[in-house]
């Protein structure tokens, strides 16, 4: 996770640890990459991938389209912004010699508690309900899917009454 993502109330990537008590998040460091993430990514009983755009890898960059038959998958999600995640991407060499794994997200991204900067930008939770579908975890995508979108309606709903409660509460000339 990006430094900033783990207090912002709109961030679904904790989400998915709520489905998948698995989930292991860990803060990015450009420079001291977190130890624990270092040995999950060694273990030999695992099948690591970085899950970012086939767009964004280099030629000689190995990218999948699903995780391969054998080792159970391990997705590293960079959790952030757009341009947070990016950074993450370009600025973990630790990670360089990884498959990419990509999902092609055709429909209209559900999130709208951000603004995208640009068309094909899914939160960490939908990339995560894609991915749960693709390795095959059908029953743990639905209930993340059904997660997300019961966070996504009370989020809005509050943010929605919040705003709601400051209007009413300022002076008519405002």
């Amino acid at each position: 996770m990006f430094d900033t993502e783990p207090m912002k109330p709109s961030n679904t990537g904790r989400l998915i640890a709520d489905i998948l008590p698995e989930t292991t998040a860990f803060q990015w460091s450009r420079t001291e990459p977190p130890q624990a993430l270092l040995d999950l990514v060694a273990n030999p009983d695992f099948q690591p991938v970085v899950v970012f755009p086939a767009s964004a890898a280099d030629s000689e960059r190995e990218v999948l389209s699903a995780p391969r038959p054998g080792k159970p998958p391990l997705f590293i999600m960079l959790d952030g912004t757009w341009s947070e995640a990016r950074k993450m991407f370009r600025k973990s060499p630790w990670l360089d010699a990884l498959p990419i794994i990509s999902v092609d997200l055709s429909r209209i991204s559900a999130y709208r508690l951000r603004e995208p900067h640009g068309d094909g930008q899914y939160c960490t939770a939908e990339v995560a309900i894609a991915l749960l579908d693709l390795a095959g975890d059908t029953d743990a995508a639905i209930a993340l899917g059904a997660h997300f979108t019961r966070f996504r309606e009370r989020y809005l709903a509050g943010k929605s009454a919040h705003q709601g409660n400051i209007t009413a509460a300022l002076p008519e000339s405002v």
